[in-house]
């Protein structure tokens, strides 16, 4: 495989588009919005990040990066997702690849820090883990994770963009 990590460019939405369905079509825990999100967020110039992977001149992952807003004021929070990786090759490095490069970007751009909602398991090799001082309403906290890159962390009820409302 010879993957490469870059920008979203204006040719890649529509395979954006299919990857981010195909990845979600039989995961559990979703109401299959994630295209639709990722769309909502590009629309509304919320994407603060849109990185892709290429494997031989076809998209096989993508990653999304937006602000969110803490109840405490605290400034340059981002969250992260969807993350998705075409189902035919998941498991082989791509979603890490993606998941290091994003943070990597996040860090290097002056971020205070990063949030998501996805299996610890999963997530805890990249930094995250659950924060109590951190709430996302009507979902188990073990399943939304925080990473700090700078500052003290906040505390309060953590917002996503309303592109997470978005449905089809």
């Amino acid at each position: 495989m010879n993957l490469k990590i870059r920008s979203e460019e204006d040719g890649d939405v529509d395979a954006i588009d299919k990857i981010t369905t195909a990845a979600f079509l039989n995961a559990p825990h979703t109401d299959h919005t994630e295209r639709y999100i990722v769309r909502e967020l590009r629309n509304s110039n919320a994407l603060s990040i849109s990185l892709v992977a290429e494997n031989q001149g076809e998209i096989v992952g993508h990653v999304a990066i937006s602000p969110v807003t803490i109840s405490d004021g605290a400034k340059g929070w981002f969250g992260l997702g969807p993350i998705s990786v075409s189902p035919k090759i998941q498991r082989s490095g791509i979603g890490s690849k993606l998941m290091q490069s994003v943070l990597e970007i996040l860090k290097a751009s002056g971020a205070s820090g990063c949030v998501l909602l996805g299996d610890p398991a999963y997530y805890c090799r990249f930094g995250f883990k659950p924060e109590s001082c951190l709430v996302l309403p009507d979902v188990p906290p073990e399943y939304f994770q925080a990473i700090q890159f700078s500052g003290s962390l906040p505390s309060g009820i953590v917002t996503y963009h309303e592109a997470f409302n978005a449905k089809a």
